[in-house]
């Protein structure tokens, strides 16, 4: 296992390397400072800023197709997204703004996703794994049938996840399991898990479904061992029949994951350097139309084209509602 001063080394040669750093020399700074002073005000931000990764990346690649939210066929208005954190979001966007300041429009929106997500894992205690640069953000929504095929918390399989999960690069069940750990510091809503309280057939699900009968619009920790620390706590929970979603208990009673649930449970070296290799290859999921787009310059929520058309729209009511107060 590499020693956490020669990670610190390979850190700091890929930031030379860098080519966003190259462009923007402040961008990591900003990108740190922005992630850290965002989790001390509200924790939450890491886990929603993974969620945004994997929900970006999955689909079609690491392109901010996610973020795009001004028309009727964005992503975030499909199932597998309704529950993304707008915050979370709203933070990518502060990040384009303080480094576009800085620099100019140097850097992707896809790009600063990725950045601003490593950032928040190592906040929250979790490994420095490292991630393409050089990504351009998309001209439009990833199409609704590729939302559709990301991974359900409920119904998928072990078998039919692992399957999922190889068509992005990631066929090695170990990712599944590393990846599944990013709920180690996540939060859901009682409607994300209710396949699981239907069945009470255990003593964790029973509680689980007491609470949200109590309380339906809850929301309940993914790690109940350390849930704000990244960690390997939600496999040990796991080990106790103590997971959430169906999907979690699935890979501790899988033989085909069951092992490596202990292994991450027993190791939290093993589950980082896993964690690390899984995310990088996440960075890296194929993009069907190659790395083809722009680097936004106005905001992370809409294309420079959608932008150009607002201004217009707005200086021509504009000029409009001028005419009239002078011919009044």
């Amino acid at each position: 296992m590499a020693s956490s001063s020669a990670l610190a080394v390979l850190a700091t040669l890929a930031l030379l390397l860098s080519p966003a750093a190259a462009a923007c020399p402040q961008l990591e700074g900003i990108v740190r400072s922005t992630v850290q002073d965002a989790l001390r005000q509200e924790i939450a931000l890491a886990a929603g800023l993974l969620r945004i990764f994997f929900h970006d990346c999955f689909p079609n690649g690491c392109d901010a197709s996610i973020l795009l939210n001004t028309t009727s066929d964005r992503e975030t208005a499909q199932g597998p997204n309704l529950t993304i954190q707008p915050r979370a979001m709203q933070l990518i966007e502060t990040i384009r703004a303080r480094a576009q300041a800085a620099c100019g429009p140097t850097v992707s929106c896809a790009d600063i996703t990725l950045l601003a997500t490593r950032a928040a894992v190592i906040a929250s205690g979790g490994p420095w794994f490292p991630v393409p640069e050089g990504n351009l953000d998309s001209l439009a929504p990833a199409a609704q049938s590729k939302v559709l095929e990301l991974p359900g918390p409920a119904t998928d399989s072990v078998s039919a996840l692992v399957a999922k999960f190889a068509t992005r690069g990631l066929g090695d069940a170990a990712d599944l399991v590393a990846l599944s750990g990013a709920h180690t510091i996540g939060r859901s809503q009682c409607s994300s898990f209710s396949e699981r309280t239907k069945r009470s057939d255990d003593t964790f699900s029973k509680k689980l479904a007491a609470n949200c009968t109590k309380r339906p619009n809850m929301l309940q920790n993914l790690d109940v061992v350390t849930p704000d620390l990244f960690d390997n706590g939600y496999f040990k929970a796991l080990t106790f029949n103590q997971g959430v979603f169906t999907s979690d208990m699935a890979l501790v009673k899988d033989g085909a994951t069951k092992g490596i649930v202990k292994q991450f449970a027993d190791s939290k070296d093993a589950f980082f350097q896993q964690f690390a290799r899984s995310m990088t290859k996440l960075a890296n999921a194929p993009k069907t139309d190659g790395n083809k787009g722009e680097i936004r310059r106005f905001s992370c929520f809409r294309t420079n084209a959608q932008r150009v058309i607002e201004t217009i729209v707005v200086d021509a009511v504009a000029e409009e509602e001028e005419g009239f107060v002078a011919s009044a």
